[in-house]
């Protein structure tokens, strides 16, 4: 498995391995797929802040699963929280490519001076991406009970935390 920086080429395959989650899933509260015009513009808008967007490859140079972080929210008090999302193709699940491109999205946020990182999982029975953020040091912090109804039921998030690098134990340098 080869883990590289996504470019416009991987639009289709990254679209559809998230139709996918988005037609089958709870993992994440889109219920229309999005085109891939839509998928390009995400990948421009997370790449041109300067955050990460991965892509995993097969030895056959197929991408079986993609992740990215971006800054938590908007404002300016989230610029050292990282929130990210991974999804890997179905017919790949548990073969450890989720774990190997989350572990390589803390690394470059770590790098790029980001202090915590979250992970919003939608639904509390998606124990393969809760365990997975646990084996790499996410911790539970919340559960946000029946916020999304999808499939005709209601659907809770968990919010997962990591400290990355120094943490709260020292503020970050000012912008110069």
């Amino acid at each position: 498995m080869v883990i590289r920086d996504a470019t416009p080429a991987d639009v289709p395959a990254i679209s559809a391995i998230y139709a996918h989650h988005v037609l089958h899933g709870t993992g994440t509260f889109e219920e229309d797929p999005p085109d891939e015009a839509e998928i390009a513009a995400r990948l421009a808008r997370v790449q041109g802040s300067g955050w990460a967007w991965l892509i995993a490859e097969d030895e056959a140079g197929d991408v079986i699963g993609y992740s990215y972080f971006a800054q938590f929210r908007d404002r300016s008090a989230y610029r050292h929280t990282a929130e990210n999302a991974i999804y890997v193709r179905d017919d790949v699940r548990g073969q450890g490519v989720g774990k190997a491109l989350v572990q390589a999205l803390v690394e470059r946020a770590e790098a790029a001076g980001f202090r915590q990182m979250l992970a919003v999982i939608g639904d509390s029975e998606n124990t393969g991406s809760i365990g997975l953020h646990v084996s790499l040091g996410f911790r539970q912090v919340g559960v946000l009970k029946s916020v999304g109804v999808k499939f005709g039921r209601w659907v809770d998030v968990v919010m997962m935390q990591r400290t990355l690098g120094e943490g709260d134990r020292a503020l970050p340098e000012p912008a110069p």
